[in-house]
């Protein structure tokens, strides 16, 4: 199964092979189990801003920087773009609101995988759109060792965010290799896209409220339900990959 999606992708990409070195991973909803957080608190705060938007469009959303959501979505429901004082204040609040919420846990089975990936020899990356200092302040506490600012792209770092392949390529930037020697870890059809779109293999995990073909049609290569799933097959996965550089 797993060889039969590396194949797939070789036959669709520019790589002749995966030379795998690095894994760049997602934070919110892979790392963190923070969407329903983020979900509730853009949804209360647009809401306070006469705008119409679900905690379960958020979903769809997700991967966006704070200000492409906010754009979009006054786009949508009132034809603009927010003013820079909007988007202070909407962002301001929404910050406000996650803060102050109960603590996002780690994603059961996230420490585990890195340490397998660490322990292959694999660079892990960070890209995330999040601008949430909290959990940004939190990795090293939770992920101990596996992530560093060099080895980082938030949404500090990004003029385009995801669905845009910037934040993937600058993440194969940070790892110091191509498309052709680094997967992605995702959860978000948003995030998909943007790492399809800067043509790496990628694997996405189902960690919250969206129906599978989401993340199937955003173009993920492997689904994995949760990421106990994906630590269980991992030594797989590592396998099937190495088998496609000899």
């Amino acid at each position: 199964m797993y060889q039969e999606a590396i194949l797939s992708f070789l036959t669709k990409s520019k790589c002749s092979k995966i030379d795998l070195k690095a894994v760049l991973f997602d934070m919110d909803g892979v790392l963190f189990d923070s969407m329903p957080i983020h979900a509730y608190a853009w949804s209360k705060t647009l809401k306070e801003e006469g705008v119409i938007f679900s905690e379960e469009e958020a979903y769809l959303h997700e991967g966006r920087t704070g200000e492409g959501t906010i754009n979009l979505i006054f786009n949508r429901e009132l034809g603009r773009n927010a003013t820079s004082v909007e988007l202070k204040r909407i962002y301001k609040r929404k910050s406000f609101l996650f803060d102050h919420s109960p603590e996002a846990e780690v994603m059961p089975g996230s420490l585990s995988l890195l340490e397998q990936i660490r322990d292959n020899g694999l660079n892990r990356i960070l890209v995330t759109g999040s601008g949430q200092k909290t959990l940004l302040s939190k990795l090293d506490q939770f992920f101990p060792g596996q992530f560093a600012l060099p080895r980082m792209v938030t949404a500090y770092d990004v003029v385009k965010g995801k669905p845009d392949a910037e934040p993937y390529l600058q993440g194969l930037v940070k790892a110091g290799v191509d498309a052709c020697n680094a997967i992605v870890v995702e959860n978000a059809p948003l995030g998909v896209e943007s790492a399809k779109a800067a043509g790496i293999f990628t694997i996405a995990v189902n960690t919250g409220k969206l129906e599978d073909h989401y993340l199937l049609d955003a173009g993920a290569d492997l689904l994995f339900h949760g990421m106990p799933s994906l630590n269980e097959a991992w030594p797989e996965v590592y396998k099937a990959f190495q088998s496609t550089i000899r």
